[in-house]
């Protein structure tokens, strides 16, 4: 099976009118500590679709909107890292395959992927590319890359959802909130949290894995799915030493089934430490609230941590119950302590972020989670209808958890997992058993 490209060009954005005058955007504290890197999507869609012509011309004007997208990454006079809004533009690539897309259904994470949608290794100068590929039966796979740098999930998906309605004819609704300087430091800084080995860390403090074989397998990725019914019995037992409190939601329930799942299949020490990242949108934290809208990141993490003797042992409500108090606490003042700690702190102690997108990345004894449950990634109409597969490209880096939802839609969830070769096999013979 072999993808052949048709044409690969820069389009800018299409402007209705003058566009501001503004040249560049300052990068927020937030969008400082993200990843540093291309993120991949992919979705496919069943005929009839509209012609390649249609989707450029809608991404032209939907750029013309969010221009950050068509600029540059760059820095200023004083070396501080900004966005040029210099309408440079997006590479928009157009592909084949002489196959139907059935014949390569279902797709599931895997170098397969790799060759629907552009590279996002080496020096890429576009921070959005897009390819659309075509199949004999009519269907379109649409491979989307975007610089992690310039926007969270949230803000990528609103994109997203805003180019679809420029190719249906229709305007763009709601507008972003392009305002990166609303995160102001207070004055005096008050630094309440410990954010280092959190968000920030010491270069010079390297990481080992000592309880780690030398001679680990190689890194396998797979595609879980869990029903409803499960779902729904994995909640009640998570939430079953509630009494009549509120019970953990199904994010909190899955995760901690997770955990002490992948922690049971790397047969993990005891004594050893384990912690699970959790990505936490700000959006709804910080108060005043945040409108959706925000255009850019807002994403700080929680790292509810045990032993592993105290994860296996307990049952499944230790997990969830951690981790929901430990996302609690990721709470408006702790925002704020980041604002501050990021503003004053970064720079004269010479740090740098914690997270990292590197083929190199273990996790192992820990756990890397991002969930996509909330985005409405399953809204890009680009003129036929909703897409009827949504999921990421390939990532085989060890640890790493992304929660999607399922596209049955009947709010079952897809959980697409990376672990060495050998935890991945004995994880596939535990991870749907209920205690």
């Amino acid at each position: 099976m072999r993808v052949r490209l048709e044409s690969s060009r820069i389009i800018k954005p299409l402007h209705e009118g003058i566009p501001t005058t503004t040249n560049h955007i300052p990068l927020s504290v937030f969008d400082k500590v993200t990843f540093d890197a291309h993120m991949a999507i992919i979705y496919a869609y069943h005929p009839p679709n509209p012609p390649n012509a249609t989707l450029e011309t809608g991404l032209r004007k939907a750029l013309s909107v969010y221009r950050e997208w068509a600029g540059r990454l760059s820095k200023d006079n004083d070396g501080e890292p900004i966005i040029l809004l210099n309408d440079a533009g997006v590479r928009f690539v157009e592909a084949s395959m002489d196959i139907e897309l059935d014949q390569v259904m279902p797709l599931k994470p895997s170098a397969f992927c790799l060759s629907l949608h552009p590279s996002i290794q080496g020096n890429i100068q576009e921070l959005v590319q897009v390819q659309i590929t075509r199949f004999t039966c009519g269907s379109i796979v649409v491979g989307f890359t975007a610089h992690h740098t310039v926007a969270d999930g949230q803000a990528t998906s609103n994109f997203l959802v805003a180019w679809g309605q420029a190719c249906r004819g229709l305007e763009i609704h709601p507008l972003p909130l392009h305002d990166r300087g609303i995160f102001k430091p207070r004055d005096p800084p008050c630094i309440e949290f410990e954010h280092r080995g959190v968000e920030f860390k010491n270069p010079k403090l390297e990481q080992f894995h000592p309880l780690l074989d030398e001679d680990v397998d190689g890194v396998a990725v797979d595609q879980f799915h869990f029903s409803l019914g499960f779902l729904a019995k994995l909640k009640a037992k998570a939430s079953s030493r509630n009494g009549n409190d509120k019970s953990y939601s199904t994010f909190e329930s899955l995760v901690a089934h997770l955990w002490k799942a992948v922690t049971k299949a790397r047969g993990l020490s005891a004594y050893q430490t384990t912690s699970v990242r959790i990505s936490v949108n700000g959006r709804m934290r910080m108060d005043p609230r945040i409108p959706n809208e925000y255009f850019g990141n807002l994403v700080l993490w929680a790292l509810p941590t045990a032993k592993v003797k105290d994860l296996l042992r307990e049952p499944v409500p230790y997990g969830a119950k951690l981790i929901h108090d430990t996302v609690a606490n990721v709470n408006d003042n702790y925002f704020r302590s980041f604002i501050d700690f990021a503003s004053h702190k970064v720079k004269e102690e010479n740090l740098v972020p914690v997270v990292d997108m590197g083929q190199s990345v273990i996790e192992c004894p820990n756990l890397d989670v991002s969930s996509w449950l909330r985005f409405p990634f399953y809204d890009l109409d680009l003129g036929g209808g909703s897409p009827y597969v949504f999921m990421p490209s390939y990532y085989p880096l060890e640890g790493t958890i992304l929660l999607l939802p399922s596209f049955i839609g009947d709010g079952s969830i897809d959980a697409v997992i990376a672990l060495f070769e050998d935890h991945l096999a004995a994880f596939k013979l535990i991870c749907y058993e209920l205690e």
